[in-house]
């Protein structure tokens, strides 16, 4: 047995102005089993160590790889803040994903596991892996693609996508993953963005028990496309589709033919070569492809993903995002198999056809370790205990969440309900320019419902007040990391000038990079990630976060969901819209209103009162589970909401 955590209390702030109000903050301590199985064993020295020798540090965790030559230097930082790392290394990442398992027992060890929303199932030790990644990677190859080009994909959460993915990495190619659920036009400029030349894509996918029609989508964003000139198609929901002769080929077809199954040569790729690009949005302009490369983005996601979720021989882990997302890329498919670990993989909606889809998976196949978002955690509270407690989740030795920061009431639902009050959560703050994550806690880590801990290992993240300066205990600011780290991206694709306005420009000359989140760092050195700036809420010359109105909103035990936007107010500066979701089997009233607002008035304070109270049945959300609280407001102000390329509906 794990035993359960202990746990004390402490009071805390929450508010950082003028101390609006002071609430009792939870303190969990992992049990001495799961010290004892930890593969980090303490944390201060280790990280002292990493911050003042940082190439020291890299270029011990670099020998846990493979490479196919050494590197030079570790670091090289001659071009702020377009760092290179690892200079002079020859590696490939599917080198190390798959190529050097095939000469050890994790050879034939299950690489992934995965059901379809219908309930079909399939899985892929690492040597079948590598034999259906060598066989896409040779008809990727026999459409024309080389080194260098990039291909972009289009898929359901399916095998063939992971296949796909990693065949273009063994080829040299670049990928360019796009959502299966954007429109077509999020597709075309994508696709005219990386000036791909190949597109994969699949009939359709399952979702919700209905078809989603991909190959119309594709059609229709493939119309006089300027840069495309053949797409490959995989069969997996059989309905009637067009394709286009001379452009659209049948992957079934192509799999028949007898250079398909020949070996394939994994590529030996410089450690700067371009990986993948990923498109991300921001609050305005055009979507930017952040491109990462193959020697730093193995190394860094392989690391955080061994240390923070403590990865054993025998695990099986279940990330539940999508391929598609930065998530994905790096917790479904790269990090995951370069430490040799068995993947879940599910192609459905979480809460389709029952609540307990997942929990029942969890059983069905033993699953030890569970990262998903804060968003779909409170989805999961909104159906209650009953169907969580259906499932025999003892398998479960750690939880993980990302996306957002968790409120603490969701923190305390996943803790005590799906753990079982014995799994330490992992709350890992990170971005899609960061690669992996870079501040969370390690299995050792004493945790704080609601805060991602302390920065890992090698990570210099800061604080600060915008002259520079670090900030007070508990004193709101804007977060900063001071120094390079290898996961970092590389540059936006074709907008390097872009790269260094967005993420550098505001602190170009102490060299250090804006995330673009507030947050505070409170008297023990934990960092409590407040919200994106601009979803830092000024009302009456006090800076409240959203994060945390929004956290007292879901306390309430009738709301399940919420969140909050700033409106121009004549007397107070801003004014608080929060928009709720109700729990199951409330209804919405003015009496429930009022009722909310003093819950919020008692959690937080009278400053935190929400003016109005809206009741939606759903929220704008990117399609990694980010609410688009701009969206809202945009909306609410009758102005232009800007790209919504990445919003879920």
């Amino acid at each position: 047995m794990l035993g359960i955590f202990k746990w004390i209390s402490k009071i805390g702030e929450i508010m950082s102005d003028d101390e609006i109000v002071k609430s009792e903050v939870k303190i969990y301590h992992p049990s001495e089993d799961i010290i004892k199985l930890a593969n980090v064993k303490e944390y201060e020295e280790t990280y002292k160590r990493s911050i003042t020798d940082p190439e020291g540090f890299w270029g011990e965790q670099a020998e846990t790889l493979s490479w196919y030559k050494k590197w030079d230097k570790v670091l090289d930082d001659s071009k702020k803040p377009f760092f290179k790392w690892f200079v002079g290394g020859k590696t490939n990442i599917v080198h190390n994903a798959i190529d050097r398992h095939l000469t050890t027992a994790t050879r034939n060890k299950l690489a992934f596991i995965w059901e379809g929303e219908p309930g079909d199932t399939r899985t892929f030790s690492y040597h079948a892996l590598n034999r259906e990644v060598s066989k896409m990677a040779n008809i990727v190859k026999s459409m024309g693609i080389r080194k260098g080009d990039i291909v972009t994909i289009y898929m359901p959460q399916i095998p063939e996508l992971i296949f796909a993915m990693l065949a273009c990495a063994k080829i040299g190619a670049a990928h360019s993953v796009v959502y299966a659920g954007f429109s077509s036009k999020a597709l075309k400029d994508r696709i005219e963005d990386a000036k791909s030349k190949l597109l994969i894509t699949a009939d359709g996918g399952w979702r919700r028990g209905k078809i989603v029609d991909l190959k119309n989508i594709v059609n229709d964003a493939l119309e006089d496309s300027p840069t495309i000139e053949k797409s490959i198609v995989v069969k997996r929901t059989c309905q009637d589709v067009d394709m286009v002769t001379e452009r659209d080929f049948w992957y079934h077809e192509l799999e028949k033919e007898p250079f398909a199954s020949k070996p394939c040569q994994t590529e030996v790729m410089d450690a700067e070569d371009m990986l993948f690009i990923l498109y991300t949005s921001g609050t305005t302009g055009r979507p930017k492809g952040v491109l990462h490369t193959h020697g730093g983005y193995s190394l860094y996601t392989s690391t955080v993903h061994r240390m923070v979720f403590d990865i054993k021989d025998e695990d099986r882990w279940w990330c539940l995002a999508d391929p598609g997302w930065i998530t994905g890329h790096s917790f479904i498919v790269y990090a995951p198999l370069i430490n040799g670990t068995t993947t879940m993989l599910y192609e459905g909606a979480p809460t389709y056809p029952n609540p307990d889809r997942i929990w029942e998976m969890v059983d069905k196949y033993g699953v030890n370790v569970f990262y998903t978002s804060p968003t779909a955690v409170r989805g999961f509270m909104r159906f209650g205990d009953s169907w969580v407690k259906q499932h025999d989740l003892s398998t479960l030795r750690l939880l993980g969440s990302v996306g957002e920061p968790i409120n603490p009431a969701a923190w305390e639902w996943y803790y005590n309900v799906v753990g079982g009050a014995r799994c330490p959560i992992m709350d890992t703050w990170w971005q899609t320019e960061t690669g992996g994550f870079m501040i969370s806690p390690y299995p050792i880590t004493p945790l704080k419902p609601g805060s991602a801990t302390r920065p890992l290992f090698g990570i210099a993240a800061d604080v600060i007040r915008e002259d520079g300066t670090s900030t007070d205990p508990d004193e709101e600011g804007i977060l900063v990391i001071k120094a390079p780290w290898p996961g970092m991206a590389r540059t936006i694709m074709g907008d390097d000038a872009r790269y260094k306005d967005v993420y550098w420009s505001d602190y170009e000359k102490q060299g250090w990079y804006k995330a673009g989140d507030s947050a505070r760092k409170d008297a023990d050195g934990y960092i409590w990630v407040i919200a994106r700036l601009d979803d830092v809420l000024k009302v009456s010359g006090y800076r409240l976060g959203t994060a945390e109105v929004e956290s007292a909103l879901v306390s309430h035990e009738k709301v399940a969901e919420s969140a909050v936007i700033g409106l121009p107010h004549e007397l107070r500066g801003n004014a608080i819209h929060a928009f709720c979701i109700l729990a199951e089997g409330n209804t919405a009233s003015s009496d429930l209103e009022k009722e909310i607002k003093e819950h919020v008035r008692d959690e937080l304070g009278p400053i935190a009162v929400p003016e109005k109270i809206n009741f939606v049945n759903t929220l704008p959300k990117t399609r990694s589970g980010k609410i688009m609280r701009r969206v809202l407001k945009a909306k609410a102000l009758g102005q232009d909401p800007g790209d919504l390329s990445t919003i879920e509906d």
